[in-house]
C-alpha cells in the first residue's frame, strides 16, 4: 500500500494578531479537502499547512484564509507557483524593465512578471515544472544586462519576514495617521460646541471629516475584513468594530433632517482608536519576539572561502559542505564547521548564552554565526542552510510558539464562539433599553452619581444605541487571544538567549507538574571521557616512575583507558618514553620495554598467570578504588608489581550543583545507566542521587520510565543525550535532551540543553514554570475583564468611547505582563527553592 505524500505550505498573515484570529484562520482552513496539519503562529504570523498531494495548493489556501478576511502578504511551499527574485543593477528604467518583462514572458513556465526599478528588482511567478532561478538569469543576461543575485522562495528567510513585518506596521502607521488626524479636528470642535459655542454647519463639518476615518483609508480595510468574515461565516474581531463605528456615523446623519446628538464622533473616535490598538499591538508584539528576530538575523552574511588557491567572498547561502572557510579576528563563522587549521577562542553566548570566550583549535566544531575573537581560522563547512545549528534553533522556538498549551483550550472555547454571543447580547441590550428603559433608568441616575459620561436625562433611542455600541466595541477578545502566544514568544525567546530550547508549549506545562528527574549517567551526569585518576604506587616505588612506565606502553595503544592514562601523564608533565616489543593481549593488557625493563599491564588475572609478584600488597588499595567507581589496571616491570594507575569517567564539574538545585525543587533525581551496581552507586552518592537503577540496557530504559510514572503518576522528565535515550526521552513526560549530544536524542526532546550543562534543567523547570504563570495571569485578566465588562456595557454606564480605549488598554496590558516575565524569571533563579510568584 502507498503511503500518501503531503505538502507542506507557509502563509504568511500579518493581520493574524492573536489567538482568536488565528483560531478564525485554523477554523476556515479545516473546512478544505485535503488539509491534514494546521499551525499557526502569531510570533512570525505565519500558518504552516500539511496538506495532501492532492489537496489545495497555495493560491486556494489563501483565497480561503483572505475569504476570511485577514490578508496574505506571502505563500511558499508546497505545489504553489515559486517566487523567484533577480537583482538587475541596470535595469534603470521603464523601457529597461519593459525588454527584461519581454524576454522572460517568452519561457515557458513564467506566470508573472513584476519589476521594480527604484530597487532594480524583478519578481517573477513560475510553475513548479517552469525554469529554475539560473534560467532566469541567463535569459536576462542574454538580453544584455548583468543579473547581481538570484533568491528563491526557498531562500527567502528571516529577511522576508521582517520586511513583511515592517511594511505591515508601516501600512498600520499610515492608517493610523490617516485617521487620528481628522478625529483631532473633530474633538477640538466638539468640545466648544457642546459645551460654549454652537458652531454653524458643524454637523456637516464633522460629517465629512469623519467620513475619511470611517470610510476610507482609515476604516476601509476592517470593513472589508468585516464584509469577508461574515461572507464565510467566521466572525472576527473587525465584525465588532465595523458594528461600532458604521451605524453610529449613518444614525448621525439622520440629524439632516431630524433634530437628534450626533454619533459621528463616536464612530470616528471608535475607528481610530481601534487602529491605535493595532499599531500599539504590532508595536509591543514585535519587541516581544525581538529575541527570536535577533536570533533569527544574526548569521553572518558572506564567506571567506578558498577557490582554486585564491580567498574569494561569496554569499553564505552559496555555501557547500566541504568549502573550507577563512575566518579572521573579529568574523563571524559562516555556517557549521570543524577547525582544520589555527586556534582562537569563540564567543559563543549566542548558541549557549554562556558569556565566556571558548578555546578552539584543529578537529574542534564550531557554530555558525559565532564570534572569531582573536586568531585566524581555516574552517570545514560540515552543515549549511537549513541544516545548521542557528536553522534548527529557530525552527525549534518556531514550534514552540506555534504550539499549544493545554490551558489554551479554555481560551479556545471561549473565544470560537464569542463574536456571535456578543452581537446578540448587543441586540439584546438594545432591545431591552427600546422596550424597558423605565427599568433601567434608575441604574444610569446612581451611575450618574460618580461617572461623569453617564446622562440618565438622555432620550431612550440614544441610550440603547450606546449601551449596545459600548457592548460590541468593549467586548473585543483580543486580550483573551494574546494571553497564551505572547507569554509562549517571551518565553520562547528568554530560554534562546540562554541556551534553552523548548519545543512546545504543552512542556511548559506539563513542566511545572513534574516530581521525578530521571538522568542517564554518561556524558549527562558524566563527561562521558574516562580520565587519569589515581595513581598507587607499592611501597618504595617512586610515584613518577611508574606513571612513566604506565604512560610510555600506553602510548603505543588507541585504547579509551590507555588514552586517558597517557593524557594525564602528559598533565602531570610525565612525558612518555620510546617502546619497543609492543605486544597487546586484547582486552586483558598490554606489553613492551622501555630501556631495559620490560613492563606488563592489565587485570590481575594476566600478571597472576605470568607470574608477577607482590599483587597481594595492592588488593586494598584497588578494592577502595574499585568500590569508588574507578577502573583500576596494574603496572609490573621484570615481574614484580609496582602499582595502580586507575581511570574513571569524571563528573562534569555543575553535576553536584545541579543535583542540589533539583532538590531545592522539590524533585526526586533517579539515574538510570547501563554500568554495574558498583560504579553507577558511586557516582550517585558523589553528586546526591536518590534512587539508582543500574545494569539497564537501552531498550530497558522506556520500561524503567513507564515503572517510575507508574509510580509517581504521568509526571517524569527524563534527561539523555544519546542515541540510546532516545526512545526514553519520547516515554517521559517531558524528555531534556543535553545540546551537545546526538541529533536523534534532541529531535526526540520537549527541551533541548545547548550548553549541554545540567544546571540548564534547573533553568528550564524555573522558565517553563515562570512562562505558565504568565499565562495563567494573563488569562485570568483577560477573562475576568470581558466577564465584567460586557454587563457593565450593556446596562448603560460605559460610554462606547471609554469602551474602546479599556479595549486596546486590556490588549496591552496583556502583552506588557508577558515583558515582564523575564524579571519574574531572574527573581524565581535567585530563590529557587520558593514558588515563583
Amino acid at each position: 500500500m502507498a503511503v500518501a505524500t503531503r505538502d507542506r505550505i507557509t502563509l504568511t498573515v500579518p493581520g493574524m494578531g492573536s489567538d482568536h484570529c488565528a483560531g478564525i484562520v485554523r477554523k476556515t482552513l479545516e473546512r478544505l479537502d485535503g488539509v491534514d496539519e494546521i499551525q499557526t503562529n502569531i510570533a512570525n504570523h505565519h500558518v504552516n499547512v500539511e496538506v495532501a498531494s492532492d489537496g489545495p495548493d497555495g493560491d486556494a489556501l489563501k483565497k480561503a484564509v483572505e475569504g476570511a478576511g485577514y490578508d496574505v502578504a506571502a505563500v511558499s511551499g508546497g505545489n504553489s507557483k515559486q517566487q523567484i527574485r533577480l537583482t538587475v543593477p541596470g535595469m534603470g528604467s521603464d523601457h529597461c524593465a519593459g525588454i527584461i518583462r519581454s524576454t522572460l514572458e517568452r519561457l515557458e513556465g513564467v506566470e508573472s512578471i513584476d519589476t521594480n526599478i527604484a530597487s532594480h528588482r524583478v519578481s517573477v511567478a513560475v510553475a513548479t515544472d517552469g525554469p529554475d532561478g539560473e534560467a532566469l538569469k541567463s535569459a536576462v543576461e542574454g538580453a544584455g544586462y548583468d543579473v547581481a543575485a538570484v533568491q528563491t522562495s526557498e531562500a527567502e528567510d528571516a529577511d522576508s519576514d521582517a520586511k513583511i513585518e515592517e511594511a505591515y506596521l508601516s501600512q498600520a502607521r499610515k492608517r493610523l495617521i490617516i485617521a487620528a488626524v481628522p478625529t483631532t479636528l473633530i474633538m477640538l470642535l466638539m468640545i466648544p460646541h457642546m459645551f460654549w459655542q454652537p458652531i454653524p454647519g458643524y454637523l456637516a463639518i464633522i460629517a465629512v471629516l469623519a467620513f475619511p476615518v470611517v470610510f476610507l483609508h482609515g476604516g476601509i480595510a476592517t470593513h472589508k475584513s468585516t464584509l469577508r468574515s461574515l461572507k464565510n461565516r467566521t466572525f472576527n474581531m473587525d465584525v465588532l468594530i465595523s458594528m461600532g463605528s458604521l451605524p453610529p456615523y449613518l444614525i448621525g446623519l439622520v440629524g439632516f433632517v431630524y433634530p437628534m446628538t450626533s454619533f459621528i464622533e463616536m464612530a470616528a473616535t471608535i475607528m481610530t482608536f481601534h487602529l491605535v490598538g493595532r499599531y500599539l499591538e504590532a508595536l509591543a508584539k514585535g519587541r516581544a519576539s525581538q529575541a527570536i528576530r535577533r536570533l533569527m538575523t544574526l548569521g553572518a552574511k558572506t564567506a571567506r572561502v578558498e577557490r582554486n588557491g585564491e580567498e574569494v567572498e561569496v554569499p553564505v547561502k552559496e555555501l557547500a559542505p566541504g568549502d573550507i572557510m577563512i575566518v579572521r579576528p573579529g568574523d563571524k563563522i559562516p555556517t557549521d564547521g570543524e577547525v582544520v587549521e589555527g586556534e582562537s577562542h569563540l564567543d559563543e553566548s549566542i548558541a549557549t548564552g554562556e558569556s565566556i570566550p571558548v578555546y578552539k583549535s584543529n578537529g574542534d566544531s564550531v557554530i555558525g554565526a559565532t564570534i572569531n575573537k582573536e586568531g585566524r581560522l581555516r574552517v570545514k563547512a560540515t552543515r549549511v542552510g537549513g541544516d545548521t545549528f542557528l536553522s534548527q534553533v529557530v525552527r525549534l522556538i518556531d514550534q514552540a510558539q506555534g504550539s499549544r498549551v493545554p490551558i489554551q483550550e479554555f481560551a479556545d472555547r471561549m473565544t470560537g464562539r464569542f463574536v456571535p454571543v456578543v452581537l446578540a447580547i448587543a441586540l439584546v441590550s438594545l432591545a431591552a433599553w427600546a422596550l424597558f428603559p423605565d427599568a433601567l433608568r434608575p441604574i444610569l441616575e446612581w451611575g450618574a452619581t460618580f461617572l461623569p459620561w453617564v446622562n440618565p436625562e438622555a432620550a431612550t433611542p440614544v441610550l440603547a444605541i450606546l449601551a449596545a455600541i459600548a457592548v460590541l466595541v468593549i467586548a473585543c477578545p483580543c486580550a483573551l487571544g494574546l494571553a497564551t502566544p505572547t507569554a509562549l514568544m517571551v518565553g520562547s525567546g528568554i530560554g534562546a538567549e540562554r541556551g534553552i530550547l523548548i519545543r512546545s508549549g504543552e512542556a511548559i506545562q506539563t513542566f511545572k507538574d513534574i516530581k521525578v528527574i530521571v538522568l542517564d549517567k554518561t556524558g549527562t551526569i558524566t563527561r562521558g571521557e574516562p580520565k587519569l585518576t589515581d595513581v598507587a604506587a607499592a611501597e618504595g616505588v617512586d610515584e613518577a616512575d611508574l606513571l612513566r612506565l604506565a604512560a610510555s606502553i600506553e602510548n603505543a595503544s588507541e585504547h579509551p583507558i590507555a588514552r586517558a592514562i597517557v593524557d594525564g601523564a602528559r598533565e602531570r608533565e610525565v612525558p612518555p618514553e620510546e617502546v619497543s616489543g609492543f605486544r597487546s593481549t586484547g582486552a586483558r593488557g598490554v606489553s613492551g620495554k622501555v630501556g631495559e625493563q620490560s613492563v606488563l599491564i592489565g587485570n590481575r588475572r594476566l600478571l597472576e598467570e605470568e607470574g608477577v609478584s607482590g599483587l597481594e600488597a595492592l588488593d586494598e588499595a584497588m578494592r577502595d578504588l574499585e568500590n569508588n567507581g574507578r577502573t583500576v589496571v596494574i603496572v609490573a616491570a621484570d615481574g614484580k608489581a609496582l602499582g595502580l594507575v586507575a581511570v574513571a569517567d569524571t563528573l562534569k564539574q555543575e553535576s553536584v550543583e545541579a543535583i542540589r538545585g533539583m532538590h531545592e525543587l522539590g524533585l526526586h533525581v533517579v539515574m538510570i545507566t547501563g554500568d554495574n551496581e558498583r560504579a553507577a552507586r558511586a557516582v550517585a552518592d558523589e553528586v546526591g542521587i536518590d534512587e539508582v537503577q543500574a545494569g539497564v540496557l537501552p531498550e530497558g530504559k522506556v520500561d524503567a520510565i513507564r515503572a517510575l510514572q507508574e509510580k509517581h503518576g504521568n509526571h517524569v522528565a527524563m534527561v539523555g543525550d544519546g542515541i540510546n535515550d532516545a526512545a526514553a526521552l519520547k516515554q517521559a513526560n517531558v524528555g531534556i535532551a543535553i545540546g551537545a549530544g546526538a541529533d536523534v536524542a534532541i529531535e526526540a526532546a520537549d527541551v533541548t540543553l545547548v550548553r549541554g550543562e545540567l544546571t540548564g534543567v534547573v533553568d528550564a523547570m524555573l522558565l517553563s514554570r515562570a512562562t505558565f504563570g504568565k499565562i495563567v495571569q494573563n488569562l485570568i485578566w483577560a477573562s475576568a475583564y470581558n466577564v465584567a465588562a460586557i454587563p457593565i456595557a450593556a446596562i448603560g454606564l460605559l460610554h462606547p468611547m471609554i469602551g474602546v480605549i479599556a479595549m486596546t488598554t486590556s490588549s496591552l496590558s496583556v502583552i506588557g505582563n508577558s515583558l515582564l516575565l523575564k524579571r519574574r524569571y531572574a527573581r524565581a533563579q535567585s530563590q529557587p527553592s520558593g514558588e515563583s510568584s
